[in-house]
């Protein structure tokens, strides 16, 4: 392994993060440095710019701004109100459960959306203020929404999850896709035990009654939009149609459900489109600088060189496993998860392969490690939106937000021990 190459790589990664450089440049300026040791600079910037635009040439990839148009749509067109007032009638008279429709909501809505952004904004905006009335500790709510936000990335249809299996070489998308149904079910259980606990600490109120018949008239108002997880995942699995196919049918749906809703008009379509082409150019940049960098770090032979460290530390698989896990809960709360994926796959899948586990478990388990880091400061995105949203700060919001936290890493050590959490439902489908 070359030290001087790791060494500027890590410290001006380090320095352009510390210095206020959006993670995207920062990968991207670190990479074209550490370049620079073996080549001149001018073959440096361009060699950079061609594994960016190599890194984005993937039909795969596709997928995510079509998957981000979808989202915005689903948003913006009624989708998430109707999931709510289905999840409201489910949680019945439950006591505090306003926090169990939250979770409930998030779920359905990343079923649909696979947006955690989107769940976020849209269950905290129209579900705080409720809480706020009825005597719901802000903060709280606040922590519901923010940890439970997270399922969307790892019930499918997923953004990350598709990144991960560009980033893995090629694992099937359609197996991560009906690997994330179970471990996502897993994480919202048990915040909602969580939730359970904490309404009775606070002497939270019960929710209102529903009787079965108003329990079938939201769902049959919500049917139109569960729906769609039949014919996105049920057409992937059955093959009839690609992920990216498959992303382009969600558009296409999602646009026709909000019209027929009629709380999207024409005239809204202009600010959804720039909203999704906002956020697709964030991510693609992310992924491109990402790719770079991967490039970079396996031109100099450092994956391979970190796996032959691990593995020399352990033949064991699960304490391989943890070590593995505690750097990437150190990793999540300074990078974002697109970059963290891209990077640490390379890493860590070869040195996880060798021990015999499947690359479709560790996918499910590395991107809920990383679902963690997006709820905890300095750069947790779904934590600033949360906050954003409840109209509080991160300092109060911190207390109650760590039993979610607990439950977060309760669930990574199950799906960690038992690999047939994730990988029960892909035997069954034979995909």
């Amino acid at each position: 392994m070359e030290i001087l190459s790791v060494l500027i790589l890590v410290i001006s990664f380090l320095f352009f993060l510390g210095i206020g450089v959006p993670v995207a440049w920062s990968l991207g300026l670190s990479s074209m440095l550490t370049l620079m040791v073996t080549v001149q600079t001018m073959p440096a910037i361009t060699t950079i710019a061609q594994r960016m635009g190599t890194g984005l040439d993937s039909f795969s990839l596709l997928a995510i701004p079509f998957f981000i148009l979808a989202g915005e749509l689903m948003n913006r067109g009624g989708i998430a109100n109707r999931l709510i007032e289905f999840a409201k009638a489910l949680t019945g008279r439950m006591r505090g459960g306003l926090l169990h429709v939250n979770i409930i909501a998030a779920m359905l809505m990343g079923a649909i959306a696979g947006s955690a952004v989107a769940a976020a904004s849209s269950m905290g905006g129209i579900l705080g203020k409720r809480m706020e009335k009825e005597g719901y500790p802000k903060e709280l709510g606040a922590a519901v929404n923010i940890t439970s936000s997270t399922t969307g990335l790892i019930i499918p249809p997923s953004n990350v999850l598709i990144v991960y299996s560009l980033a893995s070489g090629g694992v099937s998308v359609a197996a991560l896709f009906v690997a994330g149904y179970l471990p996502g079910l897993l994480v919202g259980g048990l915040l909602m035990v969580t939730a359970a606990i904490m309404v009775r600490v606070h002497k939270l109120p019960a929710g209102e009654g529903s009787s079965f018949k108003l329990i079938l008239k939201t769902f049959w108002q919500a049917v139109p939009s569960l729906f769609l997880l039949i014919v996105v995942i049920g057409g992937i699995i059955g093959g009839v149609f690609t992920a990216t196919e498959a992303s382009a049918i969600a558009v296409v749906y999602s646009l026709v459900l909000s019209m027929i809703y009629r709380e999207l008009k024409a005239k809204d379509l202009p600010s959804v489109l720039l909203k999704a082409a906002e956020t697709t150019a964030v991510v693609m940049l992310l992924i491109a600088t990402s790719m770079a960098m991967s490039w970079v770090m396996s031109s100099e032979d450092i994956p391979q060189n970190i796996s032959n460290a691990l593995l020399g530390l352990s033949d064991n698989i699960f304490v391989i496993l943890i070590m593995i896990n505690l750097l990437l809960l150190f990793v999540g709360i300074f990078m974002d998860m697109t970059p963290a994926v891209l990077i640490f796959t390379p890493i860590f899948l070869p040195v996880v392969t060798a021990l015999g586990v499947d690359p479709v478990h560790f996918g499910i388990m590395m991107v809920l490690n990383l679902c963690i880091g997006l709820c905890t400061p300095p750069v947790g995105s779904i934590l600033f939106i949360g906050v954003g949203v409840a109209n509080t700060t991160i300092q109060k919001i911190m207390k109650p937000m760590l039993p979610f936290y607990l439950a977060m890493v309760l669930a990574l050590i199950l799906i960690m021990l038992f690999p047939e959490i994730s990988l029960w439902l892909p035997r069954v489908f034979g995909v």
